[in-house]
């Protein structure tokens, strides 16, 4: 994690008087981050998909309920910490149209179309195919912080200075 997202962190912890908490990873979402992280920080976005066979093959922990992460722009700036909020594994072609919507980058067949693009180019680089019974990752999560918000308190406290 850089140091511009380890300090949006504590400024979370600090202003939602967290303590004792940690932040697991700090990432962008696919390939458009900038456009995701907008939609994270608008509440559009409260839903992500991943491949449950990069967790195994990474011999990485899936992520859990409770646990907080840092959403990154393409920029790598910190934008958001998000919580997440329920973890599911199910076939992919098992996933329901209310979660994909829930991810709020567009229609199911929107949704279905550029998961099944992601993966198969992530599948690929691993000499693998994708499959559309493929296990995924379907997250949940809450932003409970983002730089919207700190904007809008710097602005308040600007105002309330100069008052």
């Amino acid at each position: 994690m850089n140091n511009k997202a380890q300090q949006f962190f504590n400024e979370f912890c600090l202003i939602a008087n967290k303590k004792g908490i940690e932040c697991k990873e700090a990432f962008q979402f696919g390939t458009s981050a900038d456009w995701l992280s907008s939609l994270v920080v608008e509440n559009k976005k409260t839903a992500t998909t991943s491949a449950f066979l990069f967790y195994e093959l990474e011999n990485e922990a899936l992520p859990k309920v409770g646990e907080y992460n840092i959403v990154l722009d393409a920029q790598e700036e910190p934008v958001s910490v998000i919580q997440i909020q329920s973890v599911e594994v199910v076939p992919m072609n098992e996933v329901t149209e209310e979660f994909a919507l829930a991810e709020g980058e567009g229609d199911y067949r929107y949704w279905w179309e550029a998961h099944e693009t992601f993966f198969t180019g992530l599948l690929k680089e691993n000499n693998m195919e994708f499959s559309p019974e493929m296990l995924v990752v379907c997250e949940r999560f809450t932003n409970v912080y983002s730089k919207k918000q700190l904007n809008k308190m710097e602005s308040s406290i600007v105002r309330l200075g100069s008052s």
